[in-house]
């Protein structure tokens, strides 16, 4: 059986939370340089799964990751868990001065938007420059060779590409999270990442009303709401098939073994909504006090 997991890489926060995820298991993680690359190696049966980051506590939803998982690649989510993002400013070693000296920043744009207040204030007048990854980002510190050109990332692609940290966790609030989800064709093994079993079951629904009128969404999402079914997300996207066209991706606290979300589901469909259950999984939750 294939035991390979791809995932972006090498040393991003991708790679250290399906680490935390996947310890004491024998999967092997699969480093690729973009988020495309992660999907195409599950796609063609290189690796088994995909380890794709969907949404962080401050900036929402990964918009990219979500319509790739919706229009681009069928793969269903099979797993589901939150870990802590810490973000550290990083530079060459032999940078010696102060943060405002710093001319240019590199890191991914969602790194940018989780530290923006210590940016503002400490380093006003660099400019930022937006990488597909904070490794990458590290790397390109360490290929330029530039001492007033700095990094923000995890501390273990500093320590890869040769930067020295010049301030641990930038993060603008000490509770960032993101969240992640692995995607496969096939159920992944019960997981007990630090000896925690699964937290609860989660099912991914993306509803496609046939046609728009009033009272359409209310309808809908009525089916779960006399069911008491809980949804935790529900977010409208473009159908990217005509103008002005949407779907809604929508979490709900349920297995699609309950037959609560089945009648649910059957009612939506019989109001000629179209219905397709992006995944059933279990979810794990990071130890809070380990934060």
């Amino acid at each position: 059986m294939n035991r390979s997991v791809a995932v972006l890489g090498p040393s991003t926060y991708s790679e250290e939370a399906a680490s935390w995820l996947l310890q004491g298991t024998d999967w092997r993680l699969v480093p690729c340089k973009g988020i495309a690359d992660v999907f195409e190696s599950t796609l063609s049966g290189r690796t088994a799964f995909s380890v794709v980051p969907v949404e962080n506590t401050f900036e929402g939803s990964v918009s990219l990751h979500i319509d790739w998982l919706v229009n681009e690649a069928d793969l269903p989510i099979q797993t589901e868990w939150v870990y802590p993002i810490h973000v550290n400013l990083m530079s060459l070693p032999q940078f010696d001065g102060e943060w405002r000296r710093i001319r240019k920043v590199l890191s991914h744009q969602v790194a940018f938007a989780q530290c923006r207040r210590f940016l503002n204030e400490h380093l006003p007048e660099a400019e930022l420059e937006a990488v597909g990854s904070t490794a990458e980002g590290a790397r390109l510190v360490g290929e330029r060779g530039d001492p007033f050109t700095a990094a923000i990332g995890p501390a273990t692609a500093g320590a890869r590409y040769g930067l020295k940290l010049l301030a641990p966790a930038i993060q603008d609030h000490k509770n960032n999270f993101t969240r992640f989800v692995l995607a496969g064709k096939e159920p992944m093994d019960p997981l007990r990442p630090e000896g925690r079993g699964e937290q609860a079951r989660k099912t991914t629904l993306l509803l496609m009303p046939g046609e728009d009128f009033p009272g359409g969404l209310h309808q809908l999402l009525s089916a779960f709401a006399w069911r008491r079914l809980n949804l935790t997300k529900i977010e409208s996207r473009p159908t990217k098939r005509q103008l002005g066209t949407y779907y809604f991706y929508v979490d709900v606290d349920a297995s699609m073994e309950s037959v609560l979300l089945r009648g649910a589901v059957e009612e939506i469909r019989a109001v000629g909504c179209a219905v397709r259950v992006l995944g059933s999984y279990p979810t794990y939750g990071f130890p809070e006090e380990k934060a």
